[in-house]
């Protein structure tokens, strides 16, 4: 049961303008986006990562190699985790985009929108979380079932993902916020997936570190819920 930490990219000056980039090439960070994710690495700090993945736009490799900075990984690009393709909605304003029809149907029936000229919102979420789910297997078959890794993203994309783990049709996604540089977790197992966190900014994530092997019988079977809640995690990594 490798954990994902899904990571959106830091602040750009398209977000701080109020702009969609979309696929737009040449959108990097900003001062402030470059420290959001400087912060986001450091509380990754004494967390062994099996892989970093990230999109292949700029905005996500630059929060990806500071996510990496003083790690010996290799990043890896995914086209799956890349932004949603807005098509000609690219470049705009988000408050004259507002005012266009099919604002309200991305905003209350998402998985019914397609942006002209790109991609269908229920391609997006098929895709990304295909990518997601196929890479957490690979990982659990070479890495083992204790792995950690990181998944660098886009804000519609990890909200895709995160509500098909929680179970929610994509109509609902919108219900869901992913800051910039924020931190979300998701643990996959043969049942269900569960969600560890979301849209967090602050605090340290070693404890997601593989616990110290012990000898002794699991109180459950591995993947399945702690009825009750149980004890919460192990914070003797952190």
């Amino acid at each position: 049961m490798p954990t994902v930490i899904l990571a959106r990219h830091g602040r750009t000056r398209a977000n701080a303008s109020g702009v969609l980039a979309g696929r737009s090439k040449g959108v990097r960070l900003d001062e402030r986006g470059a420290e959001q994710a400087r912060a986001a690495a450091a509380r990754l700090d004494g967390l062994p990562l099996a892989a970093v993945v990230t999109s292949p736009l700029e905005r996500c490799r630059d929060t990806a190699r500071l996510l990496l900075a003083g790690r010996d990984l290799r990043l890896q690009a995914d086209r799956g985790l890349l932004e949603c393709d807005y098509g000609e909605w690219t470049g705009q304003e988000i408050r004259q985009l507002a005012r266009q029809p099919l604002w309200k149907t991305v905003q209350t029936s998402p998985s019914a929108a397609r942006f002209p000229g790109g991609e269908a919102m229920a391609a997006m979420s098929a895709r990304a979380v295909a990518a997601v789910r196929g890479r957490d297997a690979q990982l659990e078959e070479v890495e083992g079932p204790d792995a950690v890794w990181v998944a660098v993203s886009h804000g519609d994309v990890i909200k895709a993902i995160l509500a098909d783990a929680l179970g929610m049709h994509l109509d609902c996604f919108q219900r869901i916020v992913v800051d910039p540089a924020s931190l979300s977790v998701v643990r996959y197992t043969p049942h269900r997936a569960f969600v560890l966190t979301m849209n967090s900014s602050t605090g340290s994530l070693a404890h997601l570190a593989p616990p110290r092997r012990k000898r002794r019988r699991r109180s459950v079977p591995a993947g399945d819920a702690v009825v009750g809640g149980g004890s919460g995690p192990d914070h003797e990594n952190a």
